[in-house]
């Protein structure tokens, strides 16, 4: 344990004066008053009382915040914030949603993905997230370096990223939902994926980068995909990710060209493992629940979306009873229509609520979801919590702020209240947003750029 310092390490970070920590520990230990320092990137010292003479290359002053463990995002569609709020798909339940968007989403390429990219992680971190999953799984023809461009965008704003490779191969003319101009054969599908993972994972802890496997969904992979990709998963020991149980209509085409329900199709495939996470995660019967418990297999509870679409409430609450991790999610950006992750939190808070009843989630519960849940669906023991040994991830808000003025309970304000932009936000001991502006981008060009791609994707004569 460090108890003073009299030299000052390059790359130390102490956040003192907190009011109120949030460590989402094993214990929910809470300060008032509290610290934090970092070194290298990892935490070294929580506590409520500064150790005499410790310093630091760069020390905050967090009085008036809430400090809680960076939130942690495990399932996202970037792309889709290129088409938010598309008027055709308004109203639309998510076949017909996704009918109407796919041909749009046909016109996406390389600079599409990455100025895409580019947007959706800034939203995400001025709401107090730091590790953030991406679920890109459309391939237009002649597009064979999307991940790799949703990878150089999450290195140029500093946010911590889970790239999952994602397929279909199943298109319209082989009775899938996808046109056939958005999927690809499936030796091209492994091929990337294996190439993929041996440029990019970074197995270690504290990595920055890390590759997930994920075919996109029962209605648009074969069988044969999916155990192909959980042989090559257990081979280089990365996860599996893939939407599940997401609607009725899924249930019904499962029935229908499987003979079996959502979960016995993943079960049949290999999939109903603790190297598994799903996103959605609906549909599922009691019985189902304590199978994915019992398996261990992660559920992105995605509540924005999931009312969006008007697809259902996740058993998020009885998962967790089971014993599966459950995470949360901002999902695709055209389906929530945003990347908020403290606003997904809050959502989480008040959709169990209104299912099971004001007393049945708390918010400390709900925070945990976004944290801890997350880093577990992700597979990270690393993030997720502000403890020594930790990463150092994490996330101030302003309780000065207009939206918090009042308050009394000063962790329950943030999901409570309105959300509100991150005050401070560090990612690996590194200050990203500071006074409530980002520091790796300025991003005013790039939103410029991207209203101007939106534009020409979908169509529209100029952006505004």
């Amino acid at each position: 344990m460090i108890a003073t310092h009299k030299t000052t390490t390059p790359d130390s970070l102490l956040i003192r004066n907190i009011h109120a920590l949030v460590t989402m520990d094993s214990d929910s230990h809470q300060f008032n008053g509290g610290f934090i320092y970092a070194e290298g990137g990892e935490i070294k010292l929580v506590g409520d009382r500064v150790p005499r003479g410790l310093q630091a290359a760069r020390t905050i002053d967090a009085s008036g915040c809430v400090a809680v463990p960076g939130l942690v995002n495990s399932h996202h569609h970037f792309c889709q914030t290129l088409t938010r709020a598309l008027a055709a798909a308004a109203n639309a339940e998510l076949f017909d949603w996704l009918r109407t968007l796919y041909p749009v989403w046909a016109n996406i390429d390389e600079e599409a993905v990455q100025v895409g990219a580019l947007v959706g992680m800034a939203e995400l971190m001025l709401s107090g997230c730091t590790t953030t999953s991406d679920h890109h799984y459309l391939f237009p023809q002649g597009q064979t370096k999307l991940i790799d461009a949703e990878i150089n965008a999450a290195r140029k704003i500093g946010i911590r990223f889970t790239a999952t490779r994602g397929s279909m191969s199943v298109g319209e003319s082989k009775g899938g939902l996808p046109p056939d101009t958005v999927v690809q054969d499936e030796e091209t599908i492994l091929a990337d994926c294996e190439r993929v993972i041996r440029k990019y994972h970074d197995p270690k802890p504290g990595a920055m980068l890390q590759v997930a496997l994920a075919p996109c969904s029962p209605f648009s992979v074969t069988p044969k995909l999916m155990r192909d990709t959980a042989d090559m998963a257990e081979r280089e020991n990365v996860r599996m990710h893939t939407h599940l149980a997401e609607t009725k209509d899924e249930t019904v085409y499962c029935h229908e060209h499987f003979g079996m329900r959502p979960l016995d199709f993943l079960d049949s495939v290999g999939w109903l493992n603790n190297r598994t996470w799903v996103a959605h995660g609906i549909h599922f019967n009691a019985t189902e629940v304590k199978r994915l418990g019992r398996a261990g297999v992660g559920i992105t509870h995605c509540p924005s979306s999931n009312m969006r679409l008007g697809s259902g409430l996740c058993p998020a609450l009885a998962l967790q009873r089971a014993g599966a991790p459950v995470g949360l999610g901002v999902d695709g950006s055209a389906s929530n229509d945003s990347s908020n992750m403290i606003a997904e939190a809050r959502q989480a808070l008040l959709l169990q609520r209104l299912g099971h009843g004001a007393a049945a989630i708390t918010v400390q519960q709900a925070l945990r979801m976004a944290t801890v849940g997350g880093a577990q669906c992700l597979g990270r023991t690393d993030i997720g919590s502000i403890e020594p040994g930790k990463r150092a991830d994490i996330a101030l808000f302003d309780l000065r702020d207009p939206a918090y003025s009042g308050a009394d309970d000063p962790v329950a304000a943030l999901l409570l209240c309105a959300p509100t932009t991150v005050r401070f936000l560090v990612v690996e001991g590194r200050v990203v947003v500071d006074e409530h502006k980002l520091t790796t981008l300025e991003m005013t060009p790039w939103l410029a750029r991207h209203r101007s791609i939106a534009a020409r994707i979908t169509g529209k004569r100029k952006a505004f």
